[in-house]
């Protein structure tokens, strides 16, 4: 499982502040975690603050070189794909896209995030015509996942794999081989944010176009 709170809501541009990996084992239990605690090396907006409940004091205080988090992150990351281990992260496209661009930001090696499982794709497509949002808050709801402590990394990390569980628990089409998977779930971001476009472009905004690419935005 993978989570970060950041300075901000654009991947492409803000930076992470907390970050967490864990393993789950099949009964949903923490095997495994690494928490991090990050200086990014600008002030932490007061809004951003109030999400995660970390200052810009608290970072600059108590948190890692933004550079040395990064790696540790991404490396650790890295090691999973290798070993076969998939990472379930909820809007996983955010969270990857920002990681990699932090990694660009230092001039780190890239990482390719090849086992992906991220419970938003995936609850969209299986259960598509269900009424209401889909923040992580109502979707671990919805299939009975503890949420204990909203916005810290590894809450919404460790939610996230309980989700990715009752999700399979629940529906069989998606009992598939980790990599297969993985594919799919790049066809299904693909369409849904088609089909998101085109409700917005009739409804909206015209000329409203979609972001693409899945874990990772398109550049």
């Amino acid at each position: 499982m993978f989570d970060l709170e950041t300075t901000g809501v654009n991947p492409r541009t803000d930076r992470i502040v907390t970050a967490f990996v864990g393993e789950l084992n099949l009964a949903g239990e923490l095997t495994h975690s690494r928490e991090w605690l990050v200086n990014p090396g600008i002030d932490i907006p007061e809004r951003a603050s109030e999400v995660h409940g970390i200052s810009t004091d608290k970072a600059r205080a108590e948190g890692m070189d933004s550079k040395e988090a990064v790696h540790q992150i991404s490396s650790l990351l890295g090691r999973l794909f290798g070993a076969g281990v998939p990472v379930a992260a909820f809007n996983a496209a955010y969270d990857f896209t920002l990681l990699a661009h932090e990694v660009d930001r230092h001039g780190l090696a890239p990482l390719d995030p090849t086992l992906v499982i991220d419970p938003l794709v995936i609850d969209k497509q299986v259960d598509r015509y269900r009424k209401g949002k889909r923040t992580l808050g109502v979707v671990a709801s919805h299939y009975g996942a503890t949420l204990d402590d909203w916005h810290a990394a590894s809450a919404d990390a460790i939610a996230a794999g309980h989700i990715a569980q009752a999700i399979g628990r629940a529906h069989q089409d998606v009992r598939v081989p980790a990599h297969q998977l993985h594919e799919l779930q790049k066809t299904w971001a693909r369409e849904q944010a088609e089909s998101f476009a085109d409700y917005m472009r009739k409804s909206r905004d015209p000329d409203f176009k979609a972001e693409s690419g899945w874990p990772v935005r398109d550049r």
